[in-house]
């Protein structure tokens, strides 16, 4: 009896959702101002909340997994699960965006526009290196990480953190302090938990929120064939590559959709990875019953590394700025690029426009024509959702793939 009313419960939430997110995209092109300003708070309310459990997410829910598994085999072999698909789909991600740019064929931009577009493209970027993204990673205090929002920093030290506690748990002292951090992650669960189920007022925000852009003209433009490459290589990994993984480990690519479209949703409106990984750790234990030490250890993890549609974007836009620079695109210059891309990606940052700066950052280093940047930039919102719920998505179905595996 409970198991159906959980399933009822379930299919009344994702009932709940979709009209959620109709509702607003309605109420959004009624053009209301008040409404839209009404609408416009509450998106970032809820941004700002969920961005400020994300950090205590990853940092408690890495330290205490390491903690308590310590270095058990089952670590060693979720930890390598979790690379191996990591790599596979990003680099089937950056695949895809190649052989549709070969197929596509994007034209050059004439020389004057590329010129404009210069312009746009914010001053203090342009200076920063792959170096100091690298640095970054690095704290030099324990706060900094923290307080910067720094994912990778996060994870470093809270795995570091974790690694100490389970080489010392014969200690009295290390086993009370690691049932207090326990119980802090217990505590975070529930506002998590309290989050999700406010999480419909938050799409109708959300939706409203787009759709009183798209129809005001904000989100306009396009670069024809080169959107075409970069939406089309994120779709294609996110209705078919991607859930071939998963049919290739006989895991139903719907269940797992329909159990993770709260944190796909949110990926989507959010357009950052950290701020939605409490959903997507919560959807996963809760809808697809993910074990918790492996959805709390892979998903911290994945949000950091996994970045599918980052890759795809960092390749797509870095061979179509290098094309315009007059760079020959050989094979091996395109083979090295995948490499980059991959690279990249994995130490990329989870959060809004994390990938535009990157390829920024890698275009000027290179001195290619980086004013093809500030062309992109006016439609890159759209760009950067949907590529930002790839990687939600790639990281449900690790998740998932993984967690089967070790169940056998």
């Amino acid at each position: 009896m409970n198991g159906k009313n959980s399933q009822g419960f379930k299919g009344k939430r994702f009932v709940i959702w979709m009209l959620a997110l109709v509702l607003g995209a309605v109420l959004g092109t009624l053009g209301i101002a008040w409404l839209n300003n009404f609408f416009n708070f509450v998106a970032t309310v809820y941004t700002r909340l969920f961005q400020f459990v994300a950090v205590p997410t990853i940092a408690l829910a890495v330290t205490t997994t390491l903690a308590m598994l310590g270095a058990q085999k089952d670590t060693g072999r979720i930890f390598l699960h979790t690379i191996i698909y990591t790599l596979l789909t990003t680099l089937a991600a950056s695949v895809t965006g190649v052989l549709l740019y070969k197929l596509i064929s994007p034209g050059n931009l004439p020389v004057e526009l590329i010129s404009q577009g210069q312009a746009e493209v914010p001053a203090n970027l342009g200076s920063v290196s792959y170096y100091d993204h690298i640095l970054q990673v690095v704290p030099n205090n324990i706060l900094s990480p923290i307080s910067s929002g720094n994912v990778l920093s996060v994870l470093l030290v809270a795995a570091a953190v974790g690694l100490a506690l389970a080489a010392l748990k014969d200690s009295e002292n290390i086993r009370i302090l690691t049932k207090g951090i326990i119980g802090l992650q217990e505590l975070l669960f529930a506002l998590i938990k309290a989050l999700v189920w406010a999480l419909p007022l938050g799409i109708v925000a959300f939706a409203a929120q787009l759709s009183a852009q798209v129809s005001a003209g904000v989100i306009v433009g396009s670069l024809g064939k080169y959107v075409a490459v970069v939406l089309g290589g994120n779709l294609l990994q996110f209705f078919l590559i991607l859930p071939l993984f998963l049919l290739a480990s006989r895991i139903n690519p719907f269940k797992v959709f329909k159990g993770m479209l709260p944190a796909v949703l949110m990926a989507l409106f959010t357009k950052s990875s950290a701020a939605t990984l409490p959903v997507t750790v919560a959807s996963a234990e809760n809808n697809l019953r993910a074990k918790p030490e492996v959805a709390r250890f892979i998903l911290p993890i994945c949000c950091t590394i996994n970045m599918n549609g980052c890759a795809a974007f960092i390749l797509v836009t870095s061979l179509f700025v290098m094309q315009n620079g007059a760079m020959v695109l050989t094979w091996p210059v395109i083979l090295l690029w995948i490499l980059i891309s991959v690279v990249s990606a994995i130490g990329n940052a989870g959060v809004p426009m994390g990938c535009y700066f990157l390829t920024l950052s890698l275009m000027s280093g290179i001195g290619a024509p980086i004013g093809i940047l500030g062309i992109i930039l006016p439609i890159y919102t759209i760009i950067d959702m949907i590529e930002t719920a790839v990687n939600v998505w790639s990281d449900s179905c690790v998740c998932a793939i993984v967690d089967k595996k070790l169940a056998k």
